[in-house]
């Protein structure tokens, strides 16, 4: 122990000085990501709060403060039908996407050489260099009647098979947008887990697909939900995939939102559907971070 240290645990008051230095420090470079949230997110969200008030009157919007949007939307049937849809699709895409990334991310984090893993990191965010519209009209040449698939599936005297504008054309363009970034999550996750401890499990006993869910996936689990939750939230706020590859029909709620500021103006009620998202997405997101990181009893 050095003689300033020793200072400081005799002297509280220097002590506390410290500490105090050390959080204002800390608080100085967070003001950057503060102003940016304040700029970029809670300022615009409470404008699409307050816009969701206005009336439209001839076509026009006029400011108020009168809650008849929410009620007009919320008694609509199809916008509780785009809703669920909506929810459904994302939840559905967010349980294919993560298991069919988990073997990827598991092989790439126990089987091959830190070389191997480095290569096929960087091959996996080579598809975000591209347009994800670009790569949606390509898997419209693969999926159309006409298309690829169907094409090789006629060599066997089979289809064709609709696939797409429909639901499935919907979940592909999903996995898409998503499957990339979860595996690349999931093989971060799975990378930093203690060796140590899957042999120590393999000394007692226990086999290998015992050891992955008892061992690997508890200790990974802040990435694998953190790789769900960014899954969902793309997914649920997509708009190119249901409208190029599902035919938009029936709606989704980014869908229904271009639909509603199509007939008469009417951006107060897209407000309402837009806010619903947002609010939709910061509780799963909350609720998913807090049982990432909940503590076993």
């Amino acid at each position: 122990m050095t003689d300033d240290t020793a200072g400081r645990i005799a002297d509280p008051s220097a002590a506390s000085s410290a500490r105090g230095r050390t959080g204002l420090y800390a608080l100085v470079w967070r003001v950057p990501l503060l102003v940016w949230q304040f700029l970029f997110f809670v300022v615009p969200l409470a404008f699409l709060v307050y816009l969701s008030f206005w009336l439209v009157k001839n076509y026009r919007m006029i400011p108020g403060f009168d809650a008849i949007n929410w009620v007009k939307m919320y008694s609509k049937g199809y916008f509780w039908d785009a809703y669920y849809l909506t929810f459904a699709m994302a939840a559905v895409a967010t349980v294919v996407a993560s298991a069919l990334a988990f073997p990827c991310a598991y092989a790439l984090s126990f089987k091959v050489s830190e070389t191997v893993r480095r290569w096929a990191i960087f091959f996996l965010i080579i598809p975000f260099f591209t347009s994800y519209l670009v790569r949606i009209y390509a898997w419209q040449v693969i999926l159309a009647e006409n298309g690829v698939i169907n094409g090789l599936l006629a060599l066997r005297d089979l289809g064709p098979v609709a696939m797409l504008n429909t639901k499935f054309g919907t979940l592909v363009g999903y996995l898409t947008l998503c499957m990339p970034l979860v595996v690349i999550l999931q093989t971060f996750s799975l990378a930093n887990v203690d060796r140590n401890l899957i042999e120590a499990a393999h000394n007692l006993g226990c086999g290998r697909i015992r050891t992955v869910f008892t061992v690997i996936v508890p200790l990974a689990k802040v990435g694998l939900i953190i790789g769900a939750v960014f899954c969902f939230i793309l997914s649920f706020g997509d708009f190119v995939s249901p409208y190029y590859l599902g035919g938009s029909r029936p709606p989704t709620l980014s869908i229904l939102i271009i639909d509603t500021t199509k007939s008469g103006q009417q951006w107060p009620k897209a407000a309402v559907v837009a806010v619903t998202m947002i609010a939709t997405l910061l509780v799963v997101a909350f609720a998913a971070v807090g049982a990432a990181y909940r503590k076993p009893k």
